[in-house]
């Protein structure tokens, strides 16, 4: 009888751990209303890009990192992972791909919102 209710104790355990470690980890919160990474640094939109489709590349994405998304990252709600020209992975959020902007310098920067026109803070 103890043997047993060890093994269902083990065998609850196990099942417990797998089911946590498979919760899916959203790749941004949101922070005073706009989409954060977990670094704390703000996310944007850029208006030129497709849904599903980043089209900002070579020097651009110098000055506008993507955020990158893991080999194992999978879409999860309004998260999906697009494929890079250059190979690379990049979490979108509702089609639009996320990126940071070079330019800000702490948590809770939001220098590039609207730049040129065409670079929008990540909003919910």
């Amino acid at each position: 009888m103890v043997r047993a209710l060890v093994y269902a104790a083990c065998a609850s355990a196990l099942l417990a751990a797998g089911c946590s470690s498979l919760a899916v980890r959203e790749p941004a919160r949101v922070s005073d209303g706009a989409l954060v990474a977990p670094n704390g640094m703000s996310l944007y939109t850029f208006d030129r890009d497709p849904v599903g489709q980043s089209v900002c590349n070579g020097m651009c994405a110098q000055n506008w990192p993507p955020l990158t998304a893991p080999a194992d990252a999978t879409r999860s709600g309004d998260w999906m992972v697009i494929n890079r020209q250059d190979g690379s992975r990049q979490w979108a959020y509702r089609g639009k791909p996320l990126y940071f902007w070079v330019k800000d310098r702490v948590p809770g920067d939001r220098t590039g919102d609207g730049f040129n026109g065409v670079w929008r803070l990540a909003r919910p």
